[in-house]
Protein backbone atom coordinates (compact mmCIF):
# COMPACT_ATOMS: atom_id res chain seq x y z
CA UNK A 1 0.00 0.00 0.00
CA UNK A 2 1.24 3.18 -1.03
CA UNK A 3 2.30 5.67 2.16
CA UNK A 4 0.56 9.09 2.45
CA UNK A 5 -1.76 8.19 -0.64
CA UNK A 6 -4.46 10.28 -2.19
CA UNK A 7 -7.65 8.92 -3.17
CA UNK A 8 -10.77 11.28 -4.96
CA UNK A 9 -13.53 8.52 -4.42
CA UNK A 10 -14.70 6.28 -2.38
CA UNK A 11 -17.57 3.66 -2.76
CA UNK A 12 -19.08 1.83 0.22
CA UNK A 13 -21.08 -1.73 -0.14
CA UNK A 14 -22.82 -4.02 2.32
CA UNK A 15 -24.75 -3.73 5.12
CA UNK A 16 -26.28 -2.33 8.35
CA UNK A 17 -22.15 -1.97 9.58
CA UNK A 18 -21.15 0.27 6.09
CA UNK A 19 -24.97 2.00 6.63
CA UNK A 20 -23.77 3.50 9.70
CA UNK A 21 -25.89 1.87 12.50
CA UNK A 22 -25.74 3.13 15.55
CA UNK A 23 -23.74 6.00 15.16
CA UNK A 24 -27.57 7.77 15.26
CA UNK A 25 -27.35 11.83 14.59
CA UNK A 26 -29.65 14.33 15.65
CA UNK A 27 -32.15 14.61 12.81
CA UNK A 28 -32.37 10.94 13.08
CA UNK A 29 -30.28 9.65 10.10
CA UNK A 30 -26.54 8.00 10.93
CA UNK A 31 -23.43 8.58 10.25
CA UNK A 32 -20.86 5.81 10.33
CA UNK A 33 -17.45 4.87 9.38
CA UNK A 34 -17.89 5.27 6.10
CA UNK A 35 -19.03 8.70 6.11
CA UNK A 36 -16.79 9.51 9.04
CA UNK A 37 -13.85 8.13 6.33
CA UNK A 38 -15.22 9.58 3.57
CA UNK A 39 -15.05 12.73 5.32
CA UNK A 40 -11.31 12.68 6.15
CA UNK A 41 -10.53 11.99 2.37
CA UNK A 42 -12.48 14.53 1.09
CA UNK A 43 -10.47 17.39 3.52
CA UNK A 44 -7.30 16.25 1.76
CA UNK A 45 -8.71 15.84 -2.08
CA UNK A 46 -10.41 18.81 -3.89
CA UNK A 47 -13.18 17.45 -5.81
CA UNK A 48 -13.77 14.34 -3.91
CA UNK A 49 -16.95 12.03 -4.43
CA UNK A 50 -18.39 9.49 -2.35
CA UNK A 51 -21.35 7.32 -2.46
CA UNK A 52 -22.85 4.74 0.07
CA UNK A 53 -24.74 2.24 -1.41
CA UNK A 54 -25.01 -0.02 2.06
CA UNK A 55 -28.27 -1.20 3.24
CA UNK A 56 -28.81 -2.92 6.55
CA UNK A 57 -30.23 -6.31 7.06
CA UNK A 58 -28.63 -7.32 3.63
CA UNK A 59 -27.13 -10.77 2.98
CA UNK A 60 -24.24 -11.28 0.72
CA UNK A 61 -26.31 -12.36 -2.37
CA UNK A 62 -28.84 -9.49 -2.04
CA UNK A 63 -25.44 -6.98 -2.08
CA UNK A 64 -23.69 -8.70 -5.13
CA UNK A 65 -27.26 -8.50 -7.12
CA UNK A 66 -27.66 -4.89 -5.62
CA UNK A 67 -25.11 -3.38 -4.80
CA UNK A 68 -21.77 -4.06 -6.61
CA UNK A 69 -22.53 -3.61 -10.20
CA UNK A 70 -23.78 -0.31 -9.07
CA UNK A 71 -20.57 0.50 -7.54
CA UNK A 72 -18.44 -0.51 -9.96
CA UNK A 73 -20.12 1.04 -12.49
CA UNK A 74 -18.65 4.53 -10.89
CA UNK A 75 -15.23 3.22 -11.29
CA UNK A 76 -14.03 5.02 -7.99
CA UNK A 77 -10.42 4.53 -6.10
CA UNK A 78 -11.49 2.93 -3.27
CA UNK A 79 -14.54 0.32 -2.81
CA UNK A 80 -15.19 -0.91 0.76
CA UNK A 81 -17.22 -4.49 0.93
CA UNK A 82 -18.07 -5.76 3.78
CA UNK A 83 -20.83 -8.31 3.96
CA UNK A 84 -21.82 -12.25 4.57
CA UNK A 85 -21.94 -11.32 8.39
CA UNK A 86 -25.72 -11.61 8.04
CA UNK A 87 -26.02 -14.61 6.81
CA UNK A 88 -23.68 -16.82 9.18
CA UNK A 89 -26.07 -15.20 11.59
CA UNK A 90 -29.46 -17.12 9.73
CA UNK A 91 -30.74 -20.57 11.22
CA UNK A 92 -29.36 -21.75 8.05
CA UNK A 93 -26.46 -20.86 6.53
CA UNK A 94 -24.85 -22.30 3.18
CA UNK A 95 -21.33 -21.31 3.69
CA UNK A 96 -20.27 -22.84 0.21
CA UNK A 97 -23.07 -20.28 -1.23
CA UNK A 98 -21.05 -17.29 0.99
CA UNK A 99 -18.36 -17.95 -1.15
CA UNK A 100 -19.48 -18.45 -4.50
CA UNK A 101 -21.70 -14.94 -3.88
CA UNK A 102 -18.54 -12.92 -2.10
CA UNK A 103 -15.95 -14.43 -4.71
CA UNK A 104 -18.28 -13.27 -7.22
CA UNK A 105 -18.25 -9.17 -5.89
CA UNK A 106 -14.41 -9.39 -5.24
CA UNK A 107 -13.98 -10.70 -9.00
CA UNK A 108 -16.14 -7.77 -10.20
CA UNK A 109 -15.09 -4.70 -7.76
CA UNK A 110 -11.52 -5.67 -7.97
CA UNK A 111 -10.68 -4.23 -11.80
CA UNK A 112 -12.98 -1.38 -11.10
CA UNK A 113 -11.19 0.10 -8.84
CA UNK A 114 -7.45 1.49 -7.59
CA UNK A 115 -7.94 -0.16 -4.25
CA UNK A 116 -10.70 -2.69 -2.96
CA UNK A 117 -10.75 -3.11 0.84
CA UNK A 118 -12.27 -5.54 2.89
CA UNK A 119 -13.05 -6.48 6.77
CA UNK A 120 -13.10 -8.82 9.31
CA UNK A 121 -15.52 -7.43 11.30
CA UNK A 122 -15.18 -6.77 14.88
CA UNK A 123 -17.29 -8.99 17.39
CA UNK A 124 -18.40 -9.37 20.96
CA UNK A 125 -19.08 -12.21 23.06
CA UNK A 126 -22.50 -12.81 23.80
CA UNK A 127 -25.40 -15.60 23.19
CA UNK A 128 -25.79 -14.88 19.70
CA UNK A 129 -22.24 -14.30 18.10
CA UNK A 130 -20.59 -17.09 20.33
CA UNK A 131 -23.46 -19.73 18.90
CA UNK A 132 -22.34 -18.75 15.40
CA UNK A 133 -18.57 -18.09 15.88
CA UNK A 134 -17.68 -20.92 14.11
CA UNK A 135 -19.43 -19.79 10.97
CA UNK A 136 -18.07 -16.27 11.45
CA UNK A 137 -14.56 -17.43 11.41
CA UNK A 138 -14.89 -19.62 8.79
CA UNK A 139 -16.39 -16.04 6.70
CA UNK A 140 -13.77 -14.54 7.99
CA UNK A 141 -10.89 -16.95 6.58
CA UNK A 142 -12.27 -17.18 3.35
CA UNK A 143 -11.85 -13.66 3.39
CA UNK A 144 -8.19 -13.61 3.93
CA UNK A 145 -8.28 -16.12 0.89
CA UNK A 146 -10.16 -13.67 -1.39
CA UNK A 147 -7.47 -10.79 -0.58
CA UNK A 148 -4.43 -12.88 -0.99
CA UNK A 149 -5.95 -14.08 -4.42
CA UNK A 150 -6.76 -10.51 -5.61
CA UNK A 151 -4.47 -8.48 -4.17
CA UNK A 152 -7.76 -6.66 -1.67
CA UNK A 153 -6.67 -5.08 1.60
CA UNK A 154 -8.29 -6.48 4.75
CA UNK A 155 -8.67 -4.09 7.72
CA UNK A 156 -8.87 -6.58 10.90
CA UNK A 157 -11.09 -5.68 13.28
CA UNK A 158 -12.09 -8.70 14.27
CA UNK A 159 -8.72 -9.11 16.48
CA UNK A 160 -8.55 -6.12 17.82
CA UNK A 161 -10.01 -5.87 22.27
CA UNK A 162 -10.74 -2.58 21.69
CA UNK A 163 -14.21 -3.24 20.06
CA UNK A 164 -15.00 -6.16 21.34
CA UNK A 165 -15.47 -3.92 24.48
CA UNK A 166 -19.31 -3.70 25.25
CA UNK A 167 -18.85 0.16 25.62
CA UNK A 168 -18.10 0.11 21.99
CA UNK A 169 -21.33 -1.39 21.11
CA UNK A 170 -25.35 -0.25 21.31
CA UNK A 171 -27.83 -1.10 23.54
CA UNK A 172 -29.20 -3.66 20.55
CA UNK A 173 -25.49 -5.79 20.45
CA UNK A 174 -25.10 -6.06 17.45
CA UNK A 175 -23.91 -2.20 15.99
CA UNK A 176 -21.58 -0.17 17.20
CA UNK A 177 -21.58 3.10 19.01
CA UNK A 178 -20.34 6.10 17.40
CA UNK A 179 -16.84 6.10 19.47
CA UNK A 180 -16.87 2.12 17.85
CA UNK A 181 -17.53 3.99 14.08
CA UNK A 182 -14.86 6.57 14.50
CA UNK A 183 -12.29 3.89 15.29
CA UNK A 184 -12.98 1.61 12.43
CA UNK A 185 -12.77 5.04 10.19
CA UNK A 186 -9.53 5.00 11.40
CA UNK A 187 -8.68 1.58 11.38
CA UNK A 188 -9.49 1.46 7.55
CA UNK A 189 -7.58 5.51 7.20
CA UNK A 190 -4.48 3.70 7.94
CA UNK A 191 -5.09 0.08 5.76
CA UNK A 192 -5.13 2.74 2.88
CA UNK A 193 -1.60 3.80 3.66
CA UNK A 194 -2.70 7.38 5.51
CA UNK A 195 -0.78 9.10 8.35
CA UNK A 196 -2.12 7.84 11.81
CA UNK A 197 -4.26 9.91 14.05
CA UNK A 198 -5.27 7.90 16.87
CA UNK A 199 -4.24 4.30 18.18
CA UNK A 200 -7.98 2.68 16.88
CA UNK A 201 -6.64 -0.52 19.18
CA UNK A 202 -6.31 1.21 22.42
CA UNK A 203 -8.48 -0.31 25.32
CA UNK A 204 -11.21 2.35 26.83
CA UNK A 205 -10.14 3.27 30.40
CA UNK A 206 -11.08 0.68 32.42
CA UNK A 207 -14.45 1.49 34.61
CA UNK A 208 -16.36 -0.24 37.71
CA UNK A 209 -18.53 -3.22 36.38
CA UNK A 210 -22.18 -2.58 36.56
CA UNK A 211 -23.96 -4.74 39.47
CA UNK A 212 -25.64 -7.61 38.77
CA UNK A 213 -29.35 -6.13 39.64
CA UNK A 214 -28.10 -3.89 36.79
CA UNK A 215 -27.11 -6.37 34.15
CA UNK A 216 -30.03 -8.66 34.69
CA UNK A 217 -32.21 -5.19 33.85
CA UNK A 218 -30.65 -4.94 30.72
CA UNK A 219 -30.90 -8.50 29.59
CA UNK A 220 -34.31 -8.32 29.41
CA UNK A 221 -34.76 -5.18 28.06
CA UNK A 222 -31.88 -6.25 25.21
CA UNK A 223 -34.45 -9.51 25.13
CA UNK A 224 -37.85 -7.08 24.71
CA UNK A 225 -36.53 -4.91 22.67
CA UNK A 226 -33.89 -6.26 20.45
CA UNK A 227 -33.53 -9.90 20.32
CA UNK A 228 -37.17 -11.03 20.12
CA UNK A 229 -37.41 -8.87 16.96
CA UNK A 230 -34.38 -9.96 15.43
CA UNK A 231 -35.38 -13.61 16.23
CA UNK A 232 -38.54 -13.15 14.91
CA UNK A 233 -37.18 -11.54 11.26
CA UNK A 234 -34.09 -14.48 11.31
CA UNK A 235 -37.64 -17.26 11.55
CA UNK A 236 -39.63 -15.52 8.86
CA UNK A 237 -37.40 -14.43 6.12
CA UNK A 238 -38.13 -10.55 6.87
CA UNK A 239 -35.31 -7.91 6.74
CA UNK A 240 -34.93 -4.67 8.47
CA UNK A 241 -33.58 -3.48 5.01
CA UNK A 242 -36.92 -4.67 3.06
CA UNK A 243 -38.00 -1.99 0.67
CA UNK A 244 -34.75 0.10 1.45
CA UNK A 245 -31.86 1.46 -1.31
CA UNK A 246 -28.73 2.78 -0.48
CA UNK A 247 -28.12 7.03 0.16
CA UNK A 248 -26.45 7.16 -2.93
CA UNK A 249 -28.45 4.71 -5.18
CA UNK A 250 -31.23 6.04 -7.63
CA UNK A 251 -34.29 3.58 -7.51
CA UNK A 252 -36.02 5.35 -10.03
CA UNK A 253 -33.12 5.43 -12.66
CA UNK A 254 -31.69 1.96 -11.25
CA UNK A 255 -27.82 3.15 -10.57
CA UNK A 256 -25.69 5.24 -7.90
CA UNK A 257 -24.74 8.44 -7.64
CA UNK A 258 -22.28 10.61 -6.24
CA UNK A 259 -21.59 13.23 -3.46
CA UNK A 260 -19.42 15.35 -3.03
CA UNK A 261 -18.82 18.16 -0.59
CA UNK A 262 -21.03 21.42 -0.91
CA UNK A 263 -18.29 23.62 -0.29
CA UNK A 264 -15.71 22.65 -3.07
CA UNK A 265 -13.80 25.73 -2.98
CA UNK A 266 -12.52 25.50 0.39
CA UNK A 267 -10.86 22.53 0.89
CA UNK A 268 -10.92 21.25 5.21
CA UNK A 269 -13.73 19.79 7.66
CA UNK A 270 -16.57 18.82 5.42
CA UNK A 271 -19.73 20.22 6.57
CA UNK A 272 -22.40 18.77 4.00
CA UNK A 273 -22.45 17.26 1.32
CA UNK A 274 -24.02 18.21 -2.09
CA UNK A 275 -25.33 15.76 -5.33
CA UNK A 276 -22.24 15.73 -7.71
CA UNK A 277 -23.42 16.06 -11.22
CA UNK A 278 -23.48 13.11 -13.85
CA UNK A 279 -21.56 12.78 -16.65
CA UNK A 280 -24.18 12.56 -19.13
CA UNK A 281 -26.92 15.24 -17.20
CA UNK A 282 -27.14 18.12 -15.69
CA UNK A 283 -28.37 17.37 -11.66
CA UNK A 284 -29.49 20.26 -9.49
CA UNK A 285 -30.04 20.54 -5.88
CA UNK A 286 -28.43 18.99 -2.71
CA UNK A 287 -28.36 16.30 -0.67
CA UNK A 288 -27.14 16.17 2.69
CA UNK A 289 -25.34 12.93 4.03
Amino acid sequence: MELNASYTSLVAVGDSFTEGMSDLLPDGTYRGWADLLASRLAARSPGFRYANLAVRGKLIGQIVDDQVEAAAALRPDVVTLVGGLNDTLRPKCDMGMVRGRLEEAVERLTPSCEQLVLMRSPGRSGPVFDRFRPRIEALFALIDDLAAQHGAAVVDLYSAPSLADPRMWDVDRLHLTAEGHRRVAEAVWQVLGLPPELDWRARMPATAPPHWAARRTEDIRFARRHLGPWIGRRLTGRSSGDGRWGAQYDAAAGRAFWITPADAENPGPVTGWRRAASPDAAVSGTESD
